[in-house]
């Protein structure tokens, strides 16, 4: 099985942003949005529809690459609807029993 300490990472690094604002940040472009939690949400329905068009379409790299956009916007969306990423997991992995 692959290491998966790079989802802990991406969650980790969406708080620092938060914590240690830099001058420069998509992850606070994101969440201090104009359109508050839902530009984030907007981003998962476009990364999700994106994901899809390369599943049917596109090459495999292609697939590989919106997928890493689709993860990385919904661990985004679950920080600005103030969702724990622990509690994800642990709901995961309760049904994995």
């Amino acid at each position: 099985m692959t290491d998966t300490a790079i989802l802990d990472e991406i969650w980790e690094t969406i708080l620092s942003r938060i914590e240690n604002p830099p001058e420069k940040s998509y992850v606070l472009d994101i969440l201090n949005h104009r359109k508050g939690m839902d530009k984030a949400l907007e981003k998962v329905g476009e990364e999700a529809t994106e994901f899809i068009i390369a599943a049917k379409n596109d090459s495999y790299e292609r697939k590989v690459e919106e997928a890493a956009d689709l993860l990385f916007h919904l661990i985004l969306a679950l920080k600005a609807t103030d969702v724990e990423f622990a509690d994800v997991l642990a709901e995961l992995e309760k049904r994995h029993r």
